[in-house]
């Protein structure tokens, strides 16, 4: 994945996150029963699976943006405790 293509998806990620974060707080304000993104409908009852969907466009734009500074995708490791 070259930089240009890093940046697009970064400006897509932020864009939806945008989204879902205006959505989350109109709905949580109470302003509105339910609301639009594009082809979806949110309602009130949706709030925890819209927080799901917020964090993971954060991680999503936290591991972009760490890509763009030169840092790597995050790796996770075992560690296998021994009893010597």
């Amino acid at each position: 994945m070259n930089r240009t293509e890093i940046q697009k998806r970064l400006v897509f990620h932020q864009a939806a996150l945008d989204k879902l974060q205006a959505a989350y707080l109109a709905l949580v304000e109470g302003g509105v029963q339910s609301y639009s993104i594009d082809d979806r409908t949110l309602h009130r009852f949706d709030l925890p699976r819209l927080m799901e969907e917020i964090r993971k466009e954060e991680r999503m734009v936290d591991e972009l943006t760490a890509l763009l500074g030169g840092g790597g995708r995050r790796r996770a490791y075992a560690i296998l405790p021994r009893d010597w």
